[in-house]
């Protein structure tokens, strides 16, 4: 096929990519309320299947039934082509116990409180009920998902849901949001190659507070309902571990890595079903996408905030890169991964592994292994210690995500590069021709250097729009990023300070507190570790404190232009934005520790408070323990680092 030309041309990762991360390596939530809605029992919540109605099925399991009268050993591991999921069920847990739940995310999925009492609730999010009835074979069958992926760049091949199974889809009453249930650690999947299917309680306790922590800290995220364990079950990592299954939900789990897949194996008729498929059942209609852009590179109004509502059938733009619908699906893809990574960048949280089947179709923090907040500011940190070329630390986010959109934007080349052909009879069911070839390779080539630049754009007008909020600013100036953000990134980093609580610390700093060089020094040490300046940093604590004087002098000039003496109002915005609690490294093995160890369960319940609500001063729990969790992290739980098994 004559794509394949423009699919082996020079890759265009490499777009300005060092111009989208300069600022930085020089220096909503995701959920709706229930509202007034009193929500409804698990049974009597909508429910759906709508990926599996509307995607090709595994040919050698086509239906429900002929899944369910497989064998374990018939159903896989196995290689399965021309299709996106296979029919599968849960494995049963055996004695499960139910761990800990998501009070904000009953609510998101319009659950009534008291539901998670119910033996139903336990036995949905253990594996051991499904919405099927054997006898009649009707019902809403469970499944995993076939994606590959590019995982540290290089092409992996077929991976999929190796153990993570979707139960239904279920569909909020009040506000008519359709999520999609999934377990993980459910048991081996046609996908599962070498492994268990199984999850360990370790990493199931992590992915439940870090779901919940990144959507009360308002960036887009799955979510995480329950946490069992699976006490009869033992799984063997780098040592023999507890079993457990995280419940978890997304409006889609769809990912670059379902593309990727697909265009490995030639596909490009699936190609356009599962576009399609996105476009109308995972975003809200085609008429939801951005209509086309002036100049991407410039963050004017219509840049950040496009207009929409274009017709499926529109053609936009000028000759040479005409943008038809496919187009402006692949740009809202990037636009969406564009907001969550700058919020990422602007919350210090760094993911571990952004393999191309960790990037999200909708842009949702997605899979999390060895993830981690940065705790003193280091831009090359990464959580992941099989990293050693550091192709996932905090500061090659933004370069990551986008060479992940290019490897889209290759699999979506054909439909980009067709322009207004897209609906020709002949290019649809032939594809390419020989003489058309040329000028759809250059249009596909312009179309996405040009979502290279809306991807810059819409990254540092949302990573900007975050810090002016963290930082207690209102109006926009075009000095602050240098004058302003650069130079607090490169002090915390210069002095080893602490990202998150640098924050929080200064939310509360008075601007009379400032007048004199004498009171910014003497505030400084506010922002110093409890041992005072660490040795690494090679800064005497005399040094440290003029250092951050003369940031503070910078801020309380700015400060002071936009509230003028109205520091209690000041104070009480940037605590809205700037948490007091972070799920860190340390907390989450202390937690891991005693849930596992020592028979702890209360501690689930206490932590997931403060995850759900971070911006609260207190949660009525154990106060000593949450200050201590809020507090100065231990040296010797500071960049933690741990490994991809779970």
């Amino acid at each position: 096929m004559l794509l394949h030309t423009l699919l082996h041309r020079p890759r265009l990762s490499d777009l300005r990519l060092a111009q989208m991360t300069a600022h930085l390596t020089n220096g909503a939530a995701n959920g709706v309320s229930n509202g007034t809605y009193p929500g409804v029992s698990l049974q009597d919540l909508p429910k759906s299947h709508t990926f599996t109605a509307n995607l090709p099925p595994d040919p050698e399991f086509k239906t429900p039934s002929d899944s369910h009268r497989a064998t374990r050993r018939d159903l896989g591991p196995r290689m399965v082509k021309g299709a996106l999921f296979t029919y599968v069920r849960p494995e049963e847990t055996e004695s499960p116990e139910l761990l800990g739940i998501s009070r904000t995310a009953l609510h998101d999925l319009g659950l009534k409180d008291s539901v998670e009492t119910t033996e139903e609730f336990k036995n949905v999010v253990a594996g051991n009920k499904l919405y099927w009835d054997n006898q009649t074979e009707e019902g809403i069958y469970p499944w995993a998902q076939c994606y590959g992926g590019w995982q540290f760049g290089s092409w992996a091949g077929q991976l999929g849901d190796g153990r993570a199974i979707s139960l239904f889809e279920s569909t909020n009453p009040s506000t008519r949001t359709r999520y999609e249930i999934q377990l993980k650690g459910a048991g081996r999947t046609p996908y599962s190659r070498f492994a268990d299917g199984k999850a360990v309680l370790r990493s199931s306790i992590r992915e439940f507070v870090v779901s919940e922590a990144l959507n009360g800290l308002h960036i887009p995220t799955t979510r995480a309902l329950a946490l069992t364990l699976a006490p009869k079950s033992t799984v063997r990592r780098e040592r023999i571990e507890p079993g457990a299954v995280v419940a978890r939900f997304a409006e889609s789990w769809l990912r670059i890595g379902t593309f990727d897949i697909i265009r490995a194996r030639g596909d490009r008729k699936l190609v356009r079903t599962l576009a399609n498929y996105v476009a109308e059942n995972v975003y809200t209609g085609w008429e939801s996408l951005p209509s086309v852009l002036e100049d991407a590179s410039k963050p004017s109004p219509s840049t950040i905030n496009p207009p929409r509502s274009v017709p499926s059938d529109k053609v936009e733009g000028a000759q040479g890169v005409e943008e038809n619908r496919y187009t402006r699906l692949y740009r809202e893809i990037a636009r969406r991964n564009a907001k969550t990574v700058a919020a990422w960048q602007a919350y210090a949280f760094t993911n571990g592994v952004l393999n191309t089947d960790n990037t999200s179709l909708l842009g949702l923090s997605l899979d999390f292994g060895p993830f981690a907040f940065l705790d003193n500011f280091d831009p090359s940190y990464t959580p992941n210690h099989d990293d050693h070329a550091l192709r996932y630390s905090y500061r090659n986010q933004p370069s990551i995500i986008w060479w992940n959109l290019v490897r889209l934007g290759e699999t979506l080349g054909e439909l980009i590069g067709s322009g207004g052909k897209i609906d020709d009879e002949n290019f649809v069911e032939k594809g390419v021709s020989e003489d058309f070839a040329p000028e759809l390779i250059k249009r596909a080539e312009t179309i996405i250097g040009n979502v290279g630049e809306e991807y810059k754009t819409v990254f540092l007008a949302e990573y900007t729009r975050l810090m002016r909020a963290r930082l207690g600013l209102v109006s926009e100036k075009e000095n602050d990023f240098q004058e302003v953000f650069t130079e607090l990134l490169n002090t915390l980093e210069a002095l080893e300070l602490d990202f998150n609580h640098f924050f929080r610390r200064l939310s509360p700093v008075k601007v009379s507190e400032l007048e004199s060089e004498e009171q910014r020094k003497q505030k400084a040490s506010i922002f110093f570790h409890a041992e005072g300046m660490t040795a690494t940093s090679g800064v005497t604590e005399s040094a440290a404190r003029e250092k951050v004087a003369a940031w503070l002098d910078r801020w309380a000039k700015r400060v002071r232009e936009d509230w003028g003496e109205k520091d209690e109002e000041r104070e009480k915005e940037m605590k809205k934005v700037n948490p007091k609690f972070i799920p860190r490294s340390w907390v989450l093995d202390e937690i891991i520790q005693k849930v596992e160890h020592d028979g702890e369960r209360d501690i689930v319940k206490r932590v997931m408070a403060m995850a759900e609500h971070p911006f609260e001063e207190a949660w009525g729990g154990d106060g000593e323990e949450e200050e201590r969790w809020c507090g100065d992290v231990p040296r010797h739980g500071r960049m933690m680092q741990c490994s991809c098994s779970s």
